[in-house]
């Protein structure tokens, strides 16, 4: 258990950064999903523009700290990939 005001402040933080970052985390699958579906069903142009939405959102999470940059990059590279074979 932490004794030192420090470490229950900082017990504190992570709860509150750990929450945020959950639900930084939890957008970025949602707009990876909506790729995800338009490659399944075949719509390229669907595909096409959730790509788009979901560059900066990925962008956005490696700014933010939320994932490491190649991480993203590679996501991005593959679903590219995928998209453009369509």
């Amino acid at each position: 258990m932490a004794n030192t005001p420090q470490a229950r402040k900082r017990i504190r933080r992570n709860e509150r950064r750990a929450e945020i970052n959950t639900s930084r985390m939890s957008r970025i699958r949602s707009f990876v999903k909506k790729i995800e579906i338009a490659l399944e069903s075949g719509n390229k142009e669907e595909a096409q523009v959730a790509l788009k939405a979901a560059q900066p959102e990925l962008a956005r999470g490696v700014a933010r700290g939320v994932i490491h940059k190649n991480t993203a990059a590679r996501k991005f590279s593959r679903l590219t990939k995928r998209v453009a074979s369509l």
